[in-house]
């Protein structure tokens, strides 16, 4: 099977591609296996959020649809480094958030200004940075195009990094990691399961499969129905984060309520799907087991006050920053971003009411991931203590009832503590292939609350070294 993989547009071409962005000489990497998909990058740069290594920016094309990505190369050795695809979740987060904000090469400061991030990912990996599904961050999408599944999404970003890997110089073969957060809990595991898929197809065809060594979820939400119910366990287990204040019949109501609220879901959620029930008994578990918790703070980290409407700022002020960063002229220009292309939010706020109408919201992810251990890819489930959105309760149980060939002897295996520079950055508990983690000090955002320990985790994790 050929591939095309260097096929320079002239100006002209790029500039009509780009629906009258700034003229560069791009190249495309395309390959025969994916007609309707191929990847535009601008010439890499060593100027942009870290000066220290090479950078590429550009775009996915699947015909009408066009998503955007970052690609910083390692601080360490780039022509032998596993490469992390970064995925913020939402649905509808930007995927800047997780760059600017948390773990990319460089961190917000102002409007208009970032610095050096010494705690960033790409200190031993190459880093990916993706925009999707379409109608998030920089993606963008002509003629109405517009993707509403996690099952749709995934089919878009198994093409591109197989093309990416076949087609970027020195990337064949090399070790991939997909990694998110939030609703990553759902993107990882789906997008893992077809990048794995794919590579059947591939081995067929003779060709080299993407290497897909593990999926790693940050305060994720891979079952809906622990991620929920599990917010009425919260205050027993982390009593210190809970206003002295909190009103003792509330509590009671929320106890009450969690029996109502596991039948709904169970019922109407797991044993068969019936999409309107189902939001229904989201709905009333929600308003029961999270709102009070929601109004008492910062939901994302319930030790500190929610700055602004959550809808607006996501409780912090670096969304914003970032929004503005993105907008600025010479950050267009330096990115490829036609000044004419709509200031962006750093939520696609249309994304995520689709995500919750296609019942895509409400869907379990956690077969796919048992089904990843099965074939031998690992998992890393880690989560921030103080946070409630994703709570790390609720994770834990997912990974103890997670049904796969090791369950009894992960289950079997106690909390310990796992340290870094000589503290305790919170507990463990692994076997097999699968590893899950607590962050002490950290929210919903691991890495911007914990730069140092989060760092730690995520060397160990690439490095293979158990914690």
């Amino acid at each position: 099977m050929q591939a095309l993989c260097f096929d320079n547009l002239s100006a002209g071409s790029a500039q009509e591609l780009y629906n009258g962005q700034d003229a560069h000489n791009y190249t495309t990497l395309k390959h025969d296996t994916f007609p309707h998909h191929s990847v535009r990058i601008k010439p890499k740069s060593t100027g942009f959020c870290d000066s220290t290594v090479d950078t590429y920016v550009g775009y996915i094309d699947i015909e009408a649809r066009h998503l955007f990505f970052f690609y910083f190369e390692s601080r360490n050795a780039p022509a032998d480094d596993d490469v992390v695809l970064w995925l913020n979740g939402g649905p509808g987060g930007s995927s800047s958030l997780g760059l600017f904000m948390e773990l990319g090469p460089c961190t917000i400061i102002s409007d208009n200004a970032t610095e050096y991030n010494p705690y960033s990912w790409n200190s031993n990996a190459n880093m990916l940075f993706i925009d999707q599904p379409i109608g998030v961050g920089l993606s963008y999408a002509e003629y109405g195009e517009t993707v509403a599944t996690t099952e749709d999404a995934a089919k878009d970003i198994a093409a591109f990094l197989a093309i990416f890997f076949e087609c970027m110089d020195g990337l064949k073969g090399r070790g991939l990691h997909i990694a998110g957060e939030s609703y990553g809990g759902r993107y990882v595991p789906l997008f893992a399961a077809a990048v794995y898929d794919q590579n059947r197809r591939f081995e067929e065809l003779g060709m080299t499969p993407v290497n897909l060594l593990s999926a790693m979820i940050g305060n994720g939400c891979s079952d809906p129905y622990q991620c929920v119910a599990s917010a009425s366990m919260f205050p027993s287990v982390v009593p210190l984060h809970i206003p002295a204040d909190f009103p003792s019949s509330v509590c009671t109501q929320m106890k009450l309520a969690l029996p109502r609220c596991q039948l709904a879901l169970r019922t109407h959620c797991q044993e068969t799907f019936d999409i309107m029930n189902c939001a229904a008994a989201h709905s009333f578990c929600e308003d029961m087991l999270s709102v009070p918790f929601q109004l008492t703070g910062n939901i994302y980290d319930i030790r500190t006050e929610c700055i602004g409407e959550v809808q607006d700022t996501l409780c912090y002020p670096e969304p914003k920053q970032i929004a503005n960063y993105l907008n600025l002229p010479s950050t267009r220009d330096i990115l490829g971003i036609a000044p004419s292309f709509p200031n962006i939010s750093l939520v696609g706020w249309a994304v995520n009411s689709a995500f919750s109408a296609s019942g895509d919201v409400y869907r379990s992810s956690t077969h796919y991931i048992a089904a990843l251990l099965e074939r031998g890819v690992r998992v890393l489930i880690y989560a921030g203590t103080s946070d409630l959105a994703c709570n790390f309760v609720g994770n834990d149980r997912m990974t103890h009832e997670l049904e796969w060939a090791g369950q009894a002897q992960f289950a079997a295996q106690p909390l310990r503590a796992w340290a870094s520079d000589g503290r305790t950055a919170g507990e463990t508990r692994a076997f097999g292939g699968l590893t899950f983690a607590t962050l002490l000090d950290a929210g919903h955002q691991v890495p911007h609350d914990n730069p140092v320990q989060s760092l730690a985790l995520i060397n160990r994790w690439l490095a293979d070294v158990p914690l």
